[in-house]
């Protein structure tokens, strides 16, 4: 039988898992609220962590960097002659390429 903490929840889950606190810069406002993270996270928070930094600053600067740059973002920005122009520059550089992978083949045959 699998023994449990107080709150029910295996104890081999929560021997794999370190708990976080996630409080923010007490100027602005504290929070009692932890979650659980892998050993592999933690790690991780830790790595990307900066001088003075609490693990609440961590996550929303990760956070904002992944909104900064959306994929749809640029969507609509270019005319329709610009688009075409860039299509049309990409499918030239692409027949380039094919053809320098053709001639490297051939020197080395």
């Amino acid at each position: 039988m699998l023994q449990r903490n107080p709150h029910g929840v295996p104890a081999l889950l929560t021997q794999r898992v370190k708990p976080v606190n996630a409080n923010v810069d007490g100027t602005m406002a504290t929070a009692d609220e932890q979650i659980r993270v892998s050993d592999r996270v933690k790690r991780e928070l830790d790595r990307l962590r900066r001088a003075g930094e609490s693990y609440n600053d961590v996550l929303e600067r990760v956070l904002d960097e992944d909104r900064v740059g959306d994929f749809y973002d640029g969507f609509g920005r270019w005319s329709d002659e610009q688009a075409e122009r860039v299509r049309e520059g990409r499918r030239k550089s692409k027949e380039r390429r094919k053809d320098r992978m053709r001639d490297r083949a051939e020197d080395a045959a």
